[in-house]
Order: structure tokens, then sequence, then C-alpha cells
């Protein structure tokens, strides 16, 4: 006597697992919103600025990347997650976002509207500064700003102990197909405790600025560099692993002919995921 095997599930009775899923998925967003409600009763009179927590938001997105399995592609995981971060942050505190959109708008509007979704505001400038000069003005508002070029030193507007600072770099999760590629940086005031620096970003500015120094901070450092108007060199944006530290910078701008006239922290970011062709994600 054989054992017949046990019949497929029908087409019915998984569409109706999949709604029965949906139907979690929502009430637990609904729940998350219950807690949202109660955390901003709290938070009333014990926080002020911006209600993002870019080290909290790093970790979830850590915890994301290895606990992924199966075929739905992590850019939609990553894309509903920060959706949900975004959404009930503003939820907290409303807040905008001040764009620049000089080098063209359609790449980072894309930039805002996947890590931010389509409820928080969307304000364009023509330029780094003037984005900048808005979130200094503001409350809670962030700013995104190019990670790979400028026109001008924007950063030097967040030397001062009060001025906004540089909070995330964005996209976290990186890979060669990535919806929202852009790289920017978010601009934001944020309780001191809860930056990340595990990237450190230095505005520097030094004085013999060559071809020789930019060569020689290319293994140690993403750097932004501009003509510096207040002398013959230029005003840097390092992006600086705390394992390598400032002085290692400084060392091997002397040794490549310049001087340092200058240097102030203005923010930090985590270290990110870069996703290769196999689907592993590596810190970078």
């Amino acid at each position: 006597m054989t054992n017949t095997p046990p019949a497929p599930p029908s087409l019915q009775d998984l569409r109706r697992e999949i709604d029965d899923i949906d139907s979690q998925v929502h009430e637990l967003l609904m729940r998350r919103g219950d807690i949202i409600d109660r955390l901003i009763s709290v938070k009333k009179t014990q926080e002020v600025g911006s209600a993002f927590r870019p080290a909290r938001e790093a970790d979830m997105m850590r915890r994301l990347v290895t606990r992924h399995r199966g075929i739905l592609p992590l850019d939609t995981v990553e894309g509903i997650w920060r959706v949900i971060i975004s959404t009930f942050t503003y939820v907290q505190a409303p807040f905008a976002l001040h764009a620049d959109v000089s080098s063209g708008e359609s790449a980072i509007r894309d930039s805002a509207r996947f890590h931010f979704g389509f409820t928080v505001p969307f304000v364009s400038h023509f330029n780094a500064p003037a984005a900048v000069e808005a979130v200094a003005k503001s409350r809670g508002d962030l700013a995104l700003l190019s990670a790979t070029s400028s026109m001008a030193p924007w950063w030097l507007a967040l030397e001062a102990k009060d001025a906004p600072k540089i909070i995330a770099r964005l996209p976290f999760i990186e890979r060669a197909d990535h919806p929202a590629a852009l790289p920017v940086f978010v601009i934001s005031r944020v309780a001191d405790d809860a930056i990340v620096t595990e990237i450190e970003m230095w505005s520097i500015r030094v004085s013999g600025w060559s071809a020789d120094a930019a060569r020689a901070l290319s293994p140690l450092s993403e750097v932004i560099a501009v003509p510096d108007t207040a002398s013959d060199g230029a005003a840097l944006l390092a992006s600086i692993p705390t394992a390598t530290g400032l002085d290692k910078i400084k060392s091997v701008l002397i040794a490549a002919g310049a001087s340092v006239r200058s240097s102030a922290l203005v923010g930090g970011h985590a270290t990110r995921y870069t996703v290769p062709s196999n689907g592993a994600a590596a810190k970078t």
C-alpha cells in the first residue's frame, strides 16, 4: 500500500494566507503608531530639535541587512523600512527636507522620496548654502546635499558649536543598481548622544593644495575640495574613519607639501554597507 502525497495548497488558500499576513502587517504598524503616540507625550518635556536618531537608525538597518533572506529584494525592504522610520519620525516632530537641486532635481528628489517617503514636505533650493541656511533657521528640518561634489564650501557654516551638523550619509545600503543611488549627506540638529561618528566629517582648510595632496589622501579619506578664497589653498570636507583619525590626515597633507590652517568637526555618520553582486553585505 503506497502513501498518497498531500495535495498542494490551492491558489485560494495561498491568497488567504497573504491576506492574513497583510492584516498582521497593518495591525503591527498601527501598534507602532500607538507606541509613537505615547512616545510623543514623553519627549515633549525631554527633547528638542530633530527627532532623528542616526545611531539608532544605523543599528536598525544593520540588523535588517543581516537577517534578510528570500526572494524579496533588499532594496525593497530598505525602502519600506526607511519610509516607516521617516514617517513615524515626522509624526513625532514634523520636519521638511531642504534639497540642493543645482546639479539636477530628479536624482535628489528620487533620493528624498526613497529614504523619506511622500509625507515629508520637499523644498527645493538652488544652491547648497541656501539649503544649509534654511536648516540652521529651523528647529528640526533636514538638508540633503551632494556627498561627492560641490561648487561652494557649504560645510564651513557647520563649524560653529551650535550649528547643524552632518548626521548621515545615504544610501546606507549601497549596490550598483540601487534605485536611489545618489550619494547625499543629511544635515540637521540632533542631540549629541544621537550622533554616530564611525566616520567623522571634518572641515579642513589647507594652503598649498595640489594634485599630489589629493592623491595622497585618496586611499585614506573621501574628500570634497573647493578653492578657498581666503588663501591660496582649498576648503576640504573630509570623511575620516575613526580608525584613521585626523592626525593621520594632517600628517599626509604636510608630507605632500600642504599646510593645515584650521580644522573643525562638522558631524559624522555610520559606516555604510555595500552589497556586491553575490548579495552578501559588507561594511565600507
